[in-house]
C-alpha cells in the first residue's frame, strides 16, 4: 500500500481498470482496506460507476455498507456522481434502503444528487421513494442546495415535490435568496415563477436586491426591478442598494438603480450620501453619474462635511473640481430658470476633465495664465470676482504640494471657469479678456490679448485652404 493507504486495488477500481481488478480479485487482494479518507473500493467503484467492477467487489464480499470520514456509503457516492445503474442495483437488488442516511454534514444522497443538479438522478430517487424535504445541519434542503448552485432542471423537478418554496436556512437565506446571490438569473425566475417572495431578507437583514448589487450583477438587478422589488426596504447594514453599488463600483447596477428611482439622497448609517461615498472613493465615473442624476450637493454628513468637503480631505483634486463644477452649474440653472436660458446648443453636460479638441487653444490661454502670469493669491481675487465660493475655494487650496501650488489651483479654478462658460458663451477667449479688465488685471487681460492674436494667426497659417 501507498502512503496514502491506498492499495492496487483501489487504483484499479479508480482507474476503471477491468482485468486488473478481475487479477487481484483472483489473487485474494483484500476488499475492505480503507485509504486514509476512509475510502473502499465499493465507494471508488460507486464513484465512477462501473457497474462490472461493482458486482466483482460485491461477489469478492465486499463490505456494502462501508463509510468513509465524511459518513458517506456507495448510495452517497452513485447519487453525487449519477449513477443510476448502481444506486437501482444497491436499492433494487441488494435491498440496501438503510443506506439513505445522512451523512457527516447532515446530506442524504438525494440532497447530493440536488447540489450536482442530477436532474436523472433526482427522478430516479422519487421513484425509489428516496428523496426527502429533510435540511442538512445547515438548514439546507435539496430545493436550497439546487438553487444555491444554479441547476434550473434540477430545481424545476425539485419543486413537483416542494409545497413551501419559501423555507429557510439557518442564515434565513431561501432558495430564491441563494440563486440571486449566485447570480442565477434563470434560477431565479424558474423560482420566483414558483411563488417565492422576493422580499424575504436573510437572518442579518440584507435583501436579495442588496446582494445583487453587492455583487455587481446587473441584469439580475433589472430583473428584480422590473419585479417591483422593495427599493427602501429598511435594512439592517444600512448601505442601501445605491450605496453598495458605489462601494463596489458598479456603475451600470447605479445606473438601473437610478432608472427605478431609487431615492439617490438616500442616508447610510454615517448620514451620507451615495455621492458622499463616491467622492470619498475619488471615484470620477461614479462622481460624473450621480451629478448628471441631479444629487443634492448641499447634504452634510454626521461631521457636517459636504461632498466637496470629503474630496478635498481624501485629496481626490479631480473630484474636487467636478463637485466644483457641478455646484456652479446648478447654481446657474437656479438663477436662470429654464424659460429664460437654455445652455447652448452642441454643450454637452458633463463634469469631468475637458480634453476636446474645440476647446484646446482656450485651455492653452489658461494654462499659460495660471503658470506663467498670475501670482500668488491672484487666482482667489479672480475665483471671488467669479463668485466662487470661500468652500470652493478652501477645497481647491487644500491639496497642497508646496510653494508653487498657487500655479496649479490657479489652472484648476480658471478651467471650473471655463466650463461655467463654455455653457453659455460662444467665445471664451472674448470673454475672459473683458473679465480680466473688469477684475482689474488690465495688463494680463493686454497678454491674453496679444497671446490670442498671436497663436490665432499661426493656427490660420496652418490650414490647408
Amino acid at each position: 500500500t501507498s502512503s496514502m493507504n491506498c492499495t492496487a486495488l483501489h487504483f484499479a477500481v479508480g482507474g476503471n481498470h477491468l482485468s486488473a481488478v478481475d487479477f487481484l480479485l483472483n489473487h485474494k487482494a483484500r476488499v475492505d482496506i480503507a485509504d486514509k479518507h476512509g475510502l473502499t473500493v465499493i465507494h471508488l467503484a460507486a464513484w465512477t460507476g462501473s457497474f462490472e467492477i461493482m458486482l466483482m467487489l460485491v461477489r469478492a464480499g465486499a463490505d456494502q455498507r462501508a463509510k468513509n470520514q465524511d459518513g458517506m456509503n456507495a448510495l452517497h457516492f452513485a447519487a453525487q456522481s449519477n449513477n443510476v445503474h448502481i444506486v437501482e442495483y444497491l436499492i433494487q437488488d441488494l435491498h440496501l434502503k438503510d443506506l439513505n442516511q445522512p451523512d457527516e454534514r447532515g446530506r442524504k444522497p438525494f440532497l447530493l444528487a440536488a447540489e450536482r443538479g442530477h436532474v436523472e438522478m433526482i427522478e430516479k430517487l422519487i421513484f425509489l421513494n428516496l428523496h426527502t424535504l429533510e435540511k442538512d445541519k445547515e438548514g439546507n434542503t435539496a430545493l436550497h442546495l439546487a438553487a444555491m448552485h444554479g441547476h434550473s432542471p434540477a430545481v424545476q423537478v425539485l419543486l413537483t415535490q416542494w409545497q413551501e418554496v419559501n423555507g429557510t436556512n439557518e442564515n434565513g437565506e431561501t432558495p430564491f435568496f441563494l440563486a440571486v446571490e449566485g447570480g442565477h438569473e434563470e434560477c431565479s425566475k424558474v423560482l420566483l415563477a414558483a411563488g417565492s417572495d422576493i422580499n424575504i431578507p436573510n437572518k442579518l437583514n440584507v435583501s436579495v436586491l442588496q446582494t445583487a448589487t453587492r455583487n455587481g450583477h446587473t441584469s439580475l438587478v433589472n430583473f428584480l426591478l422590473s419585479e417591483n422589488i422593495d427599493l427602501h426596504q429598511r435594512m439592517e447594514p444600512k448601505e442601501s442598494p445605491l450605496h453598495l453599488a458605489v462601494i463596489n463600483n458598479h456603475v451600470t447596477v447605479v445606473n438601473s438603480l437610478l432608472s427605478a428611482q431609487h431615492d439617490i439622497d438616500i442616508l447610510n448609517q454615517r448620514q451620507q450620501t451615495p455621492l458622499h461615498v463616491a467622492a470619498d472613493l475619488g471615484n470620477v465615473e461614479l462622481v460624473e453619474t450621480l451629478l448628471k442624476a441631479g444629487c443634492d450637493l448641499k447634504v452634510v454628513d454626521k461631521q457636517g462635511k459636504t461632498a466637496l468637503a470629503v474630496a478635498s480631505r481624501s485629496n481626490h483634486s479631480l473630484v474636487v473640481d467636478m463637485l466644483i463644477k457641478a455646484e456652479r452649474y446648478y447654481a446657474w440653472r437656479e438663477e436662470h430658470p429654464e424659460s429664460i436660458r437654455e445652455p447652448r446648443a452642441g454643450f454637452t453636460l458633463t463634469f469631468k476633465q475637458d480634453h476636446s479638441l474645440e476647446t484646446r487653444h482656450i485651455r492653452t490661454l489658461l494654462w499659460n495664465l495660471a503658470y506663467r502670469q498670475l501670482k500668488t493669491n491672484e487666482w482667489q481675487r479672480l475665483a471671488h470676482f467669479w463668485n466662487f465660493t470661500d468652500d470652493q475655494i478652501r477645497a481647491i487650496e487644500e491639496q497642497w504640494s508646496g510653494n508653487e501650488s498657487f500655479r496649479e489651483h490657479g489652472h484648476r479654478a480658471l478651467l471650473i471657469w471655463l466650463h461655467g462658460v463654455l455653457m453659455t458663451q460662444l467665445d471664451p477667449a472674448k470673454h475672459l479678456y473683458e473679465e480680466l479688465v473688469r477684475a482689474g488685471f488690465p495688463e494680463l487681460a493686454e497678454k491674453i490679448r496679444q497671446f490670442k492674436s498671436k497663436t490665432d494667426s499661426s493656427s490660420k497659417k496652418c490650414t490647408v485652404s
